[in-house]
């Protein structure tokens, strides 16, 4: 899970400049842990603004969005992989702007 949640819901706009993303693990942790990539990109767009990778084998991983433009509305991606089985892979987004 994600806080907010990527389940492909629009948050409100918010003022920002930072928009703070934690990765939640809720199932059982892989024993070699897992990759958490999270990705930010207006909304339509191919390019990202925004991109970081973390390994892991935390339950919460915790991210900081930033450079996000204003007035538009950017998507953010999260997939967490594992990384004793790659194929056991998770991916959801969630659509927000910046005030």
């Amino acid at each position: 899970t994600a806080s907010p949640a990527i389940n492909g819901q629009q948050e409100s706009p918010a003022v920002g400049p930072n928009f703070p993303l934690a990765v939640t693990i809720t199932s059982n942790m892989p024993p070699q842990g897992v990759t958490v990539e999270v990705s930010a990109r207006q909304d339509g767009s191919t390019t990202n603004f925004y991109t970081d990778t973390k390994t892991t084998s935390s339950a919460v991983s915790n991210f900081l969005i930033t450079n996000t433009p204003a007035t538009v509305t950017s998507r953010v991606t999260v997939t967490v992989t594992s990384k004793s089985k790659p194929t056991n892979k998770a991916t959801g987004f969630y659509l927000y702007s910046k005030k």
